[in-house]
């Protein structure tokens, strides 16, 4: 569910009690271990940790007037989920985060970048935490503009155009 909340503060504000215990949980997770150059902000109508503009002025490639975003933690309607985009863009790190989180004995429940949990008691905090902490801000621009301009199309060559006839 989108939050309209402007602020994390009032974000959290807005969660049943049990829901904001576990976020906050998982929020100071993420703060104890967030590399600097990240910034936490409200994205996408959830709790998001963010390039922001003066680190990295083009934004986000989908929409450039947003920051760069690194993860999102938010509240569904049937579970709570943080979106970590390194899991989705960074094979290597979604192989570690495959083999690291059922070594400790909780069951993954995973999309293309987002982990879905219950309780706080679902996630291993080590774990998020480690993966949190795993890319530091410069690597993780430097990989967005790899995986971008290895996805760009490129630009059309011009063809002469055919010769008229004389008449």
């Amino acid at each position: 569910m989108k939050s309209t909340a402007t602020t994390v503060a009032e974000y959290l504000q807005q969660l049943p009690a049990d829901r904001r215990e576990a976020m906050s949980t998982l929020r100071e997770v993420i703060l104890a271990n967030l590399p600097a150059g990240y910034e936490e902000c409200i994205s996408y109508g959830m709790i998001g940790y963010v390039v922001p503009h003066h680190r990295y002025p083009a934004g986000y490639h989908c929409n450039p007037l947003l920051p760069l975003p690194y993860a999102n933690l938010g509240s569904q309607k049937n579970h709570l989920v943080l979106h970590v985009m390194t899991i989705y863009g960074d094979p290597a790190t979604e192989q570690w985060l495959r083999q690291a989180w059922p070594a400790t004995g909780k069951k993954l429940d995973m999309g293309k970048g987002c982990l879905r949990f219950k309780t706080v008691e679902d996630m291993p905090l080590a774990v998020i935490g480690e993966l949190i902490a795993r890319v530091p801000v410069d690597k993780y621009i430097a990989r967005m503009e790899q995986v971008l301009a290895a996805t760009r199309k490129p630009a059309a060559t011009a063809r002469p155009k055919p010769a008229r006839k004389s008449a």
